[in-house]
């Protein structure tokens, strides 16, 4: 094989944009090293990247096991995400399915519908949704947030956008095999949609995770409360301790970056073929 010609522009541009990325990770390498010290070594400066004295063990019991109930927080943050994630993927890909695959009338008059609720600012939306909670008797209940967030227009138009791209012929052959829709959306479809799928699965995840309003105007429960309401609580019990502050924030982002590091690959190609289908 004829070798590889060296390009040295490309090398030269990698090196620099590998070099500017570093500078988006010092702050969370700056957290993780103030999540090791001890208070009093937190705002010292010239900054010491590495601790001189390291209480990493003392301020994750503080977190973890001290007054604040930490691990409350995040037991409600996962309970709420998963569900909500679950949901989301379950009921927009079939709505995506029904406005895809299923021919009936009204249907593009109904999807264009839909999308014009896109541009209303969820800020709008906060009185009606406190109103109804209320008459549901679900206001400041779990149950009332999942119920708010289990269906999304915008996560319904990007997994419509991927299956356009689909080819109505698997639709046609499972009709041939006495395959009903449901049986065709969930043996056929769903399998085909695995990119999308873990893309939705995954933003969704983060976007409740750290959602801070929701929680905030629907609960009221302390022990109802998720990471984001739990982390103002430590601001509130540890204002000048800096330390603990940023073991409880290294603590509430690690799910995320774990999953991010994990399947940035499928989020990327999730959102590329999303936007390219049809």
């Amino acid at each position: 094989m004829p070798a590889r010609k060296f390009d040295l522009t490309k090398w030269l541009l990698t090196i620099l944009l590998g070099a500017f990325s570093v500078l988006f990770l010092v702050p969370l390498i700056w957290m993780i090293s103030a999540a090791s010290k001890f208070e009093k070594d937190v705002m010292e400066f010239p900054i010491r990247w590495i601790p001189q004295d390291w209480n990493f063990i003392g301020n994750f019991q503080e977190v973890w096991l001290g007054k604040v109930p930490f691990y409350l927080f995040y037991l409600n943050s996962l309970k709420l995400a998963l569900i909500m994630t679950a949901c989301t993927i379950f009921f927009s890909s079939m709505a995506a399915f029904a406005f895809t695959k299923l021919r009936f009338k009204g249907r593009d008059l109904a999807f264009g519908v839909l999308l014009t609720f896109m541009v209303i600012p969820e800020q709008a939306t906060l009185v009606p949704r406190y109103l109804l909670m209320k008459w549901l008797h679900m206001y400041n209940t779990h149950a009332g947030m999942i119920l708010m967030g289990m269906f999304s227009i915008y996560f319904t138009f990007l997994l419509r956008q991927f299956m356009m791209g689909i080819h109505s012929d698997f639709i046609e052959a499972a009709k041939i095999d006495g395959a009903g829709y449901f049986k065709t959306y969930w043996s056929i479809i769903l399998p085909l949609c695995k990119p999308i799928l873990a893309t939705v699965g995954i933003i969704k995840f983060i976007w409740t995770w750290n959602d801070y309003q929701t929680p905030l105007i629907f609960l009221i429960n302390k022990s109802l409360y998720t990471i984001p309401l739990g982390m103002q609580m430590f601001k509130d019990e540890f204002a000048d301790n800096y330390a603990v502050i940023m073991m409880a924030s290294l603590s509430a982002i690690l799910p995320l970056l774990i999953i991010f590091i994990v399947l940035q690959k499928q989020v990327i190609n999730g959102i590329s073929l999303g936007g390219v289908k049809g």
